[in-house]
């Protein structure tokens, strides 16, 4: 079965000491502002999440990890990750007190060696508006992460395979529409041409 995780990066910060209390970093893990996904051939495709996207998701239980992989340092049914939604996009706030290993990850965020966090998510519905080269999602099946990143994501090189293989789709379709168009118009321009004669 494919696994069709996407990946998306937004920034993540710690918690000044005081304000929540010591080992909390929080962030957004998405917005739902239109954002740049990628441009290839000189046109610039977009994405945006639409604000109701999570209604239904299920984020029952979200893990905090480095990188999407390996260790989990903190879990929402651990009651140590919150994740919420609100008018800005998918907040989240986690607590890495509990482990000396989590609170050697907040010593590397808080040093700014993860400036950026990203997430871990299925897709359940989305639509493509041609005429703005933007993929609106509009509903999200499950939210599986919420991750700080060695590197942040960089569209052009980073997406994942299931991101890359909609919008190869799509890119696929546009030239395939264009080449027909032209062709349509070269038949219009021949027989003007011979209706010349």
């Amino acid at each position: 079965m494919k696994d069709n995780r996407e990946y998306r990066s937004m920034e993540l910060r710690a918690v000044p000491e005081g304000e929540e209390g010591k080992y909390m970093v929080e962030g957004y893990a998405s917005t739902f502002d239109k954002y740049l996904l990628l441009s290839i051939d000189g046109v610039d495709y977009y994405e945006q999440i639409l604000p109701n996207a999570f209604d239904n998701a299920d984020m029952s239980d979200v893990v905090f990890r480095v990188d999407h992989e390996g260790r989990v340092y903190a879990r929402s049914s651990a009651g140590t990750v919150a994740v919420w939604t609100d008018a800005h996009g998918l907040g989240q706030r986690t607590d890495l007190s509990r482990t000396a290993a989590s609170r050697e990850l907040y010593a590397d965020i808080e040093a700014g060696n993860y400036p950026q966090m990203s997430f871990a998510f299925t897709v359940d519905e989305d639509e493509y508006d041609k005429k703005e080269h933007t993929r609106i999602i509009k509903s999200i099946r499950k939210v599986y992460d919420v991750s700080p990143v060695s590197f942040p994501a960089n569209p052009n090189t980073s997406l994942s395979v299931s991101t890359r293989d909609y919008f190869n789709g799509v890119i696929e379709m546009e030239r395939a529409e264009r080449l027909e168009e032209e062709k349509r118009e070269r038949q219009k321009q021949k027989i003007r041409i011979l209706g010349g004669i």
